[in-house]
């Protein structure tokens, strides 16, 4: 059951994804620092309404959880150049 307010998981990833992408498009790595916020357009077509994203606490979370990730969700960080992610689950 999901909470009222709470998004569900998947939800949560994609938007912290979308966030991923963004800084990495901008900034050519990703490497933000661990208070780091990125603000991104919450219906994705720039219509002004945004959210905060705390992108260096999610990297760094979901780096210490990296074994535990699905392998599309490593696939999906690789993707953007994140080397632990591509070592992750790999025998």
């Amino acid at each position: 059951m999901v909470r009222p307010g709470r998004r569900p998981q998947d939800e949560r990833w994609s938007t912290n994804l979308a966030a991923a992408r963004q800084f990495h498009a901008r900034e050519g790595h990703l490497r933000p620092a661990r208070k780091h916020v990125e603000m991104i357009d919450v219906k994705g077509g720039g219509e002004g309404e945004q959210e905060a994203v705390k992108l260096g606490a999610w990297l760094d979370n979901t780096r210490k959880r990296a074994a535990k990730l699905s392998a599309e969700r490593r696939a999906q960080l690789a993707g953007l150049g994140l080397e632990w992610a591509a070592q992750e689950g790999s025998p």
